[in-house]
């Protein structure tokens, strides 16, 4: 623990010394705070429009008129976000030459690979915390389920944990940090999208698709349903991602 302790510590203060935190955090607050006021300006027309029509109203309310489009764009914004939070992880040090002396150090590849997920994780988390004054607000003016609040924000970092296992993952491969960039949005997009496909396949392949969803998994949180399958995916899709990357280093260290 104590190895584990110190990459931690070691990749926190690179984030936070080098401004690559306050910029990630900041501009992920910028776009969240765009939506959220973009999303409640239209809810807000919608319920002026109400006062004309009573039936537009029997259908409002602030789960789905404005935390659940919030969340998904907020997805969306992650999606380009965390792959530029994670690129350096190890593809830094490979460029850099260091990452031939963090193989020779009494060091196990399971505390450089935790140290260094668990630092990006406490950023993320950061992140989304920051939103929390969205549904607060809503609190203020309004009375919103708490259960849909809740479960909405732990879907989105069972997707954030994802994202940044495969993330370091893909730094492990490379020495460029733009190649682990993209590499992780092309993958991280691929499974985001990839349900839209399952109603044009046939019934066993679209079952099989819709499962393989980041989005369709999201969807029982955004509702306020904790399913354990849903858990299990993101959990499982985690631990391979980091599975892989201790695989990557235990080859670099044939390789040396």
């Amino acid at each position: 623990m104590g190895q584990l302790a110190a990459i931690y510590r070691k990749e926190l203060q690179h984030y936070f010394q080098s401004m690559t935190a306050y910029v990630m955090i900041g501009g992920f607050l910028a776009l969240s705070g765009y939506f959220f006021f973009s999303v409640f300006r239209y809810y807000n027309y919608l319920s002026y429009q109400a006062g004309r029509q009573p039936y537009i109203g029997e259908t409002l309310n602030l789960i789905e008129g404005v935390m659940r489009p919030l969340m998904g764009n907020m997805s969306v914004v992650l999606l380009f976000v965390l792959p530029l939070l994670t690129m350096r992880l190890f593809a830094e040090e490979k460029k850099q030459g260091t990452f031939e002396l963090l193989l020779t150090y009494p060091l196990s590849d399971f505390a450089a690979v935790m140290g260094k997920y668990l630092a990006a994780l406490t950023v993320f988390a950061v992140m989304i915390a920051g939103t929390l004054l969205y549904p607060a607000m809503l609190a203020i003016f309004s009375n919103p389920e708490p259960g849909p609040v809740v479960t909405s924000y732990l879907g989105l970092f069972l997707m954030g944990t994802s994202f940044i296992a495969m993330g370091i993952f893909f730094s492990s491969l490379t020495t460029s940090q733009i190649v682990a960039g993209a590499a992780t949005f092309g993958v991280s997009l691929f499974f985001l999208v990839i349900g839209w496909a399952a109603p044009f396949a046939g019934p066993t392949v679209g079952k099989i698709i819709a499962q393989s969803s980041l989005l369709d998994h999201y969807d029982s949180f955004s509702k306020g349903v904790i399913s354990l399958p849903d858990v299990t995916y993101y959990v499982f899709l985690t631990a391979f991602f980091l599975f892989m990357t201790l695989r990557s280093l235990e080859s670099s260290h044939g390789r040396s």
